[in-house]
């Protein structure tokens, strides 16, 4: 039978009421009592990572599951992380460039509804997860919830409320688990090593252009952060109304790394497409995202930002895939 490490982050998995509404309360050992079937799955272990609404989750928290995951990797045979679901997807986006190629599952899952609620999806989503954690072809960073198997670069909370509440952007679910067992849908054959990374600069920001934007809004934000992600409309390029050109340009000549991407969440940017965009991008050194989501671009940033501010080195890992990130080549 495998042995799985659970790591409990608090969400609303774990949530029980208060005076001021769902608060986390229950650590991981207090979560699986409440499902005695999880002994026929495999054995567990669990930990308790922090315990916060996942509103509270930051990069340096991605930091700290990771180092659990890193100290632990030759103990287990695969991870789950019971997460808050406001900010998953962007969890399972650090982890996917902090622990790279992995060779094992690590499953972040959770719920719309508290395990100790009457009608919830908590114990269905733990099981799935498990059950996902224990296959022979599971390996690297995913989402399980609501049977759906999602790649952890890929994933976007769709909804605030209803079960099914994330879906996979711009590439297939990699599996479904129905019935106690794992359906596969893109085949994953494992090769390689596993690379482990500890470090990420947090300091990148992600801007969403409105209609009639002021510029100083994108001056405050380049002047303060070394990263900054641009979500810009349609298939992507800047306002000819304000002197945004020349914010980026000022930006791009001060060593900042400026992602251009969509604020469209499926078919990704193209900035060749409008003048709007090719003179931006036929310019000015900028990256593009073309089909990757808002939260991995935001994570990967941090990631290629924690290992280089060289602009080439930089650029060749941005556009390098991880884990499905980009379909782009």
């Amino acid at each position: 039978m495998k042995k799985i490490l659970i790591i409990g982050t608090g969400g609303t998995i774990a949530s029980k009421p208060s005076a001021d509404g769902l608060t986390p309360d229950l650590d991981s050992k207090q979560l699986i009592d409440s499902i005695p079937s999880i002994s026929d799955i495999c054995d567990v272990d669990c930990i308790q990572a922090f315990s916060l609404d996942s509103t509270n989750v930051r990069p340096e928290h991605w930091l700290i599951l990771a180092e659990i995951i890193t100290e632990n990797y030759d103990r287990y045979d695969g991870f789950v992380i019971t997460h808050g679901t406001d900010t998953m997807a962007y969890t399972a986006a650090g982890l996917s460039y902090l622990i790279q190629n992995s060779k094992k599952p690590i499953v972040l899952t959770g719920a719309q509804k508290p395990i100790g609620e009457e009608i919830t999806d908590a114990k269905r989503n733990m099981i799935d997860a498990l059950i996902y954690a224990v296959d022979e072809g599971s390996h690297g960073v995913v989402i399980v919830f609501s049977g759906a198997v999602i790649c952890g670069t890929r994933a976007r909370k769709n909804y605030s409320k209803r079960f099914m509440a994330f879906g996979s952007i711009n590439f297939p679910e990699l599996a479904r688990v129905e019935d106690g067992r794992v359906i596969r849908y893109v085949p994953e054959p494992y090769s390689g090593e596993t690379v482990f990374y500890d470090n990420l600069n947090a300091n990148v920001g992600l801007l969403k252009l409105t209609p009639g934007m002021r510029n100083d809004v994108m001056r405050y934000a380049i002047d303060r952060y070394d990263g900054l992600v641009v979500e810009s409309f349609g298939v992507g390029g800047l306002p000819e109304y304000s002197d945004f050109y020349q914010q980026i340009k000022r930006a791009v000549e001060r060593r900042k790394l400026i992602v251009m991407t969509t604020q469209v969440p499926n078919e990704g940017s193209d900035l060749s497409v409008y003048r709007v965009g090719s003179i931006l991008k036929n310019s000015l050194r900028v990256l593009e995202a073309h089909d990757m989501t808002s939260e991995a671009v935001l994570a990967k940033l941090m990631w290629v930002l924690g290992e280089t501010d060289d602009f080439d080195r930089a650029e060749a890992l941005f556009y390098r895939p991880v884990h499905h990130d980009t379909l782009f080549r």
